[in-house]
């Protein structure tokens, strides 16, 4: 198909062209009070033109105009499911109210475009209709059907061919307009500065919200994943009865909450209307301390100050960083002595992992990973400090937060 003839072919045309003869009813509906629409002269026009500004001008100080214009802007002049043309982009136009006065000016600017070219697109759109009926009716034997600029004297049946002309000349026209009026609306309602900064956030936030589910699903099924695999190891190298079946049992205990955690993170992410569940906690780490403990590993624990005083944010992220670091102890150095430090004051919080480092220890968990850079990152969003690096013979897991 010639590229000449494509704006026939696609529905926006169609609906930008609406949305333009539609900004045309209210110069229309002010000529009819004044001046009038019986012949009404050049003077009568520019009059036409320029009465309804005013109106149009006290329209846009309402903040509701400019969400009433960008909604219909994003509908009529871009590409959508109405359109057949699909992967369309953001057409970058706001459906927000006006929160500013350059809002208002803006849409104020807009709205005397639109009332301006509609008119002169109802004018053109009048005119060139009526010439194609005036070639009909030539081709017919009765010419200037109308009264009209554009007439035709003189009849005949080969005006039949020149019928289309006037009609094809008019989509062109009004596709041309259309277009301009698309870009118009970028310009002139598109996203002011507070928006775009908005939505900027926004995006952070949901980024930032996606890597902290990660860093959720990674912590919790990667620690049950690690204890059961552990346990596992454990009961078919003892061959002891009662040790297997504590064992399973662990297992079935890790793998429920395993199975907590991945159920509240799937609901965030479906947005459904039942609240998740509550995060652990430090105060839910003696649970933590217990699964290593099954799993063979001798815990040297201490508390000193009042879990209960840390805030929910950072209790939960400590908590995330405690089960870490054991996952990580029971990943590379398996069952071995681990001793842990837990300490709040009034400004702080110190979380302390350590655990004898083998060569061959040393050699895996010094190359680092998602799970010592989730610990950095999660101490970095709270202001606090992370270092975990080996530390006379031993590895070290060191984290300091602030609590306010």
């Amino acid at each position: 198909m010639p590229r000449l003839l494509l704006p026939l072919t696609r529905a926006v045309t169609y609906t930008r062209w609406l949305h333009l003869l539609v900004g045309s009813i209210v110069p229309f509906v002010c000529a009819m009070i004044y001046p009038g629409l019986t012949r009404p002269s050049a003077a009568d026009w520019a009059v036409i033109a320029v009465l309804p500004v005013p109106l149009v001008l006290a329209a846009a100080v309402v903040p509701e105009t400019r969400r009433a214009e960008g909604l219909q802007a994003r509908l009529m002049l871009f590409p959508g499911p109405h359109a057949r043309v699909p992967g369309e982009e953001d057409p970058g136009v706001s459906a927000a109210p006006s929160a500013s006065w350059s809002d208002r000016a803006r849409t104020g600017a807009w709205l005397v475009l639109r009332l301006e070219a509609g008119l002169a697109v109802a004018l053109v759109t009048g005119q060139l209709m009526a010439l194609s009926l005036s070639l009909a009716g030539a081709a017919a034997g009765e010419p200037a059907v109308g009264d009209t600029p554009l007439r035709v004297s003189g009849t005949g049946w080969a005006y039949v061919l020149l019928i289309p002309v006037p009609l094809l000349v008019l989509i062109t026209l009004a596709a041309g307009a259309g277009a301009l009026m698309a870009e118009a609306a970028r310009r002139l309602l598109g996203p002011s500065p507070r928006e775009r900064l908005a939505e900027l956030e926004e995006r952070t936030e949901r980024l930032l919200e996606r890597n902290r589910i990660a860093r959720e699903l990674h912590d919790s099924l990667g620690h049950a994943l690690t204890l059961a695999v552990v346990q596992a190891g454990a009961a078919r190298a003892a061959g002891d009865p009662d040790f297997t079946d504590r064992a399973l049992e662990t297992i079935e205990e890790s793998g429920r909450a395993a199975l907590e955690d991945l159920e509240r993170v799937l609901m965030v992410l479906r947005e459904t209307a039942r609240p998740p569940g509550a995060r652990p906690a430090l105060g839910d780490a003696g649970r933590l301390l217990d699964s290593a403990r099954s799993s063979g590993a001798r815990i040297d624990a201490e508390v000193t100050g009042p879990l209960e005083r840390v805030p929910g944010p950072v209790s939960r992220e400590g908590y995330r960083i405690l089960q870490e670091a054991l996952t990580n102890v029971l990943r590379h150095a398996g069952p071995v002595p681990v001793r842990v430090r837990i300490a709040v004051d009034e400004a702080r919080l110190r979380l302390e992992v350590r655990n004898p480092l083998s060569a061959a220890a040393a050699l895996a968990v010094t190359g680092g990973g998602s799970g010592l850079r989730g610990i950095r990152e999660r101490a970095a969003l709270l202001g606090g400090k992370a270092r975990t690096e080996p530390d006379g013979g031993q590895w070290l897991v060191h984290v300091d937060l602030p609590l306010r």
